[in-house]
């Protein structure tokens, strides 16, 4: 009698697995990257070039998406899609970062996982290699946010993440275009000078680049999401912040509504939260992703003079990626497992 009722319970516990199991496979996964949002246009663009950052954006696709079609986080999967864009030096985050007036790289990145709404954000780093794996210590291994700086670099080195030389993060293209900023910048210093504008005038010319990287991702639990790196601005000021590091203007993840990585002028995405303003707009308006999206990147963004775009992925696994540039890098995997890749407005 024992043993039959014993039977009974292992079978139970079986189709309970079973069950739950099959629950789980049935859920929706889902990952969406970018790769910065500029002036893009098809006819500037070399078929060399091109067919490597497509490449490069469907390397980064499909690590993060096996992660997710294991069973794996979506914490660990935003991770490893902006590690392989942060290796790389055509984008502008990581390997590829832009130079600071003074020559420098500093670079900013966040991360955010949407079961806990917990955070971590690093900003001015110098000899981390991949900042986000930085921003994800500051996350898990202290109670902080945000960490800056030489206090940053100290956490990083105490963990044993992995330093390298400014040398490292070289590049002769980011160079040439600080030297190009720079030489505008003393051509408009000149002419406003003739002119005799007033103090108010802006006499350094800096330039924002594209290649700003992130990624969004739902995994099999329901859980979001998103991080988002970056080089900044060339020929930025010594000591300027962007968007990119800030939680609720670069990056923000919700399990409750979505998961945004933005890219674009920082200082606007900033002034607009413009990732957590999505959120609210489907938390408190029941909005759904796209409306909210093109909201706040086509009438918000564009009505205050803002330029960028962003990427973002509901708790269905929907995508959207809204921008108001001439093109913008991105990618996502459809339902069927499709990687689809995109470059330009009209594709």
């Amino acid at each position: 009698m024992k043993l039959t009722k014993l039977i009974l319970l292992f079978s139970l516990l079986c189709n309970i697995s079973l069950l739950h199991a099959l629950q789980q496979s049935s859920n929706p996964i889902g990952i969406a990257i970018h790769g910065g949002a500029g002036t893009i246009i098809k006819e500037k663009m070399t078929p060399e070039r091109e067919k490597a950052y497509r490449e490069k954006l469907t390397e980064a696709l499909n690590a993060g998406y096996a992660i997710l079609k294991q069973g794996g986080r979506s914490f660990d999967a935003v991770e490893a899609a902006i590690v392989i864009m942060e290796d790389s030096p055509l984008f502008n985050a990581g390997k590829g970062a832009v130079f600071t007036s003074d020559g420098t790289n500093e670079l900013d990145a966040s991360i955010m996982d949407g079961a806990t709404v917990q955070a971590g954000a690093v900003s001015g780093i110098k000899h981390v290699k991949n900042p986000i794996r930085l921003a994800r210590l500051v996350l898990e291994k202290s109670p902080h946010v945000m960490m800056v700086g030489a206090g940053a670099e100290a956490f990083a080195a105490k963990h044993g993440l992995e330093r390298v030389s400014q040398y490292y993060f070289y590049t002769e293209n980011r160079w040439k275009s600080l030297e190009r900023a720079k030489s505008k910048g003393a051509a408009r210093a000149g002419e406003t000078s003739r002119k005799g504008s007033s103090d108010s005038d802006k006499l350094e010319f800096i330039t924002r680049e594209k290649g700003t990287v992130g990624a969004v991702a739902l995994d099999r639990n329901g859980n979001l999401a998103a991080g988002t790196s970056t080089g900044g601005m060339t020929n930025k000021m010594f000591g300027r912040v962007g968007d990119s590091p800030i939680i609720g203007a670069g990056t923000y993840a919700n399990n409750q509504t979505c998961a945004i990585s933005a890219t674009g002028q920082g200082e606007y995405f900033m002034r607009l939260l413009v990732a957590y303003d999505v959120h609210a707009l489907m938390a408190y308006s029941n909005k759904t992703l796209q409306e909210a999206a093109d909201e706040v990147i086509l009438q918000k963004l564009e009505g205050l003079g803002g330029s960028g775009g962003i990427i973002a992925m509901d708790k269905a696994g929907n995508v959207a990626m809204p921008f108001n540039t001439k093109g913008m890098y991105r990618g996502y995997v459809d339902n069927s497992g499709r990687t689809i890749i995109k470059i330009y407005k009209d594709e």
